[in-house]
């Protein structure tokens, strides 16, 4: 019986996981951590039965912990809570399904205590890709990444050498406005933005795919993941999302995954690597679709990734501060307060307006993504 911990158990991944557990039958959730809602996190504990459970406030953690006070379940709270999750003496492998940078404690804890990453926090490796690699290798543990592309990536260089790799592709669908101009994004509402063509995310990743933020992280994340130059990195449209990511490698080959848009997959191949098992839903048939087109990405419509490049290409603390401040400006825009191309404005000028720390630590890292905070707040 695998043992599992997920932070963010509440949220589009973390409940996907959950039905990847629900289809296996031979999974055992050890400890939950979520936000902010409760009713679905009792729901949770009723049926899987964790030892643990964690809420961000103490006020929640109360709530739930009234729910279900008829359970052997303890519940924490706060980034100690969260803590306590990560490094949950049972479980095997980290789920990390929780949005934002509050992930990064949890996952080098976690790494420490000798867990398996099952990584779907995207923020851990934007920001401290430097010290989660190394980490990785010196405590033996492994990064299995849950991203549908990351995990594309992942599936096509299983049993290659990761020092022939020429090239990685990073597929994008292109999001709800692939198309649109510049002039024409001006008035895109909040409802609009969160109309993915393919696949279903939560409020910001959707928001983040619109702006083309989504795959700058990605970009970023890759980075480290595979270990290549983020010039080495294309971004290539594939509208109907159904090749995940390719990798080129030096005598040209290009090897590619292909299937539905279904985040079941990833996740179970990660919870199960190396071992593949039968996942039920839809199948690719290639007479229906008929045909697979590719676009270049508009960086003059959709600036945000040109930023995550130059932000990569500067490194240091500059990926912390375009995550920082597409964090911000996202969840600003998803409150009505600012428009749609107010979000890679505020990012491109909280990069003008930053000093590179080189190597940052932890310590570092988190002072920075305040200080990005700080400046948004007084300005916007």
């Amino acid at each position: 019986m695998k043992k599992i911990a997920i932070l963010g158990s509440t949220g589009s991944i973390g409940t996907q996981t959950l039905e990847v557990v629900r289809n296996n039958g031979d999974i055992e959730i050890t400890a939950l951590a979520a936000g902010s809602n409760v009713e679905r996190m009792e729901a949770q504990i009723r049926e899987f039965r964790p030892k643990l459970a964690a809420m961000w406030t103490q006020e929640k953690a109360k709530e739930l912990k009234m729910r279900v006070a008829d359970l052997p379940v303890r519940i924490v709270s706060g980034m100690d809570g969260l803590l306590e999750v990560a490094t949950e003496q049972e479980s095997e492998i980290l789920v990390t399904a929780i949005v934002g940078m509050i992930g990064i404690r949890p996952t080098i804890a976690a790494m420490e205590a000798g867990k398996d990453i099952a990584l779907a926090n995207k923020e851990t490796l934007v920001t401290v890709g430097h010290i989660i690699m190394p980490l990785a290798k010196e405590r033996g543990v492994r990064i299995l990444p849950v991203d549908s592309e990351h995990s594309a990536i992942f599936q096509c260089l299983n049993g290659e050498n990761r020092a022939q790799i020429k090239k990685i592709l990073l597929t994008a669908s292109g999001g709800p406005f692939r198309g649109r101009k510049r002039e024409e994004l001006k008035s895109v509402q909040v409802e609009d933005t969160l109309k993915h063509p393919n696949w279903s995310m939560g409020r910001k990743v959707t928001t983040d795919s619109a702006t083309l933020v989504n795959k700058g992280l990605e970009m970023m994340e890759a980075r480290w993941l595979f270990g290549v130059e983020p010039k080495d990195i294309q971004i290539v449209v594939q509208p109907k999302s159904i090749i995940h990511s390719m990798v080129e490698f030096v005598d040209g080959a290009v090897i590619a995954q292909l299937g539905t848009p279904d985040m079941k997959l990833p996740i179970q191949y990660a919870l199960y690597y190396p071992e593949r098992r039968y996942l039920p839903g839809e199948r690719l048939d290639f007479w229906t679709l008929g045909q697979i087109t590719f676009e270049k990405p508009d960086m003059e419509s959709f600036p945000g990734l040109k930023l995550a490049f130059d932000a990569a290409a500067a490194g240091g603390t500059m990926p912390t501060v375009y995550n920082a401040a597409n964090e911000r400006a996202v969840a600003k825009f998803l409150a009505r307060k600012i428009g749609f191309l107010d979000i890679p404005m505020i990012i491109g000028d909280c990069m003008a307006a930053h000093q590179v720390k080189s190597a940052p630590t932890v310590e570092e890292i988190l002072d920075t993504e305040a200080a990005v905070y700080e400046r948004i707040e007084s300005r916007w």
